[in-house]
């Protein structure tokens, strides 16, 4: 044998070099139903994304669904990590991440989705990404210090948790079934390609709450506030909400 292969040999028996899928082998039970969660927001996007390219409302409301659906897996990963008694820093990082596709991501690109495409729109949208994600590191940075109860779990949450998004979701999935949103069908404008709707489909008759000129070149959907709120609350420290 040659000092060569004998050398590759020795580096890839290494016991300090780790082994094949190690991360995925290192996985708990509830890592694999947080990742439930993640899926379900990744889904939540591309729908919402085909939706806008296919003016289809039956894929908007599947972006709709992955949501409550995600709500689930959030809910079920922290029941699992306890009946199984394991819990690691590794869960802790990916519930957020999971938590910040599904209920921070998502919702502001369904609200993007469904009309709120204005400059000042975009800015409380990017606004409402941004309170998710500083309540989500926040959480993380401070839940080792946190007050618990006898079984280690934290007495209650600082601010409104981010799976609270889903009552956004739910204000959109109900104006774009009553037709509040989304009236795409206008065959007139066919022939001008498939984009060419889009300019009768958001204007501010056919987006719910109307729009409202803050100054000359820049309005603003009253109803895009509601995520301001949400955003606002989510990072409130005074806000104290028991966890069930």
């Amino acid at each position: 044998m040659s000092p060569r292969s004998s050398q590759h040999k020795r580096k890839t028996s290494d016991p300090a070099l780790p082994t094949r899928f190690s991360m995925v082998r290192s996985f708990q039970m509830a890592d694999f139903v947080t990742l439930g969660n993640g899926v379900c927001g990744c889904l939540s996007l591309m729908f919402a994304m085909k939706a806008l390219i296919t003016q289809n409302t039956d894929f908007l409301f599947s972006s709709f669904w992955c949501i409550p659906a995600g709500v689930m897996f959030d809910f079920l990963d922290g029941r699992v990590a306890r009946w199984r008694r394991s819990s690691s820093l590794l869960g802790q990082e990916l519930d957020s991440l999971a938590d910040f596709c599904s209920f921070g991501i998502a919702p502001a690109v369904l609200g993007f989705a469904c009309g709120f495409q204005k400059m000042l729109d975009l800015v409380v949208l990017t606004y409402f990404v941004c309170c998710g994600l500083a309540r989500l590191a926040r959480y993380n940075a401070t839940v080792a210090a946190m007050p618990t109860d006898g079984n280690g779990k934290v007495r209650f949450f600082e601010g409104t948790p981010i799976p609270t998004t889903l009552v956004i979701v739910g204000i959109l999935a109900y104006g774009v079934y009553n037709g509040k949103f989304w009236r795409f069908a206008n065959p007139v404008f066919q022939h001008e390609g498939p984009f060419a709707s889009f300019s009768l489909a958001f204007t501010p008759e056919h987006v719910w709450g109307g729009e409202i000129s803050i100054l000359p070149g820049y309005e603003l959907h009253p109803l895009v506030l509601m995520y301001a709120v949400s955003g606002t609350l989510m990072i409130s420290r005074r806000l104290r909400i028991p966890k069930p």
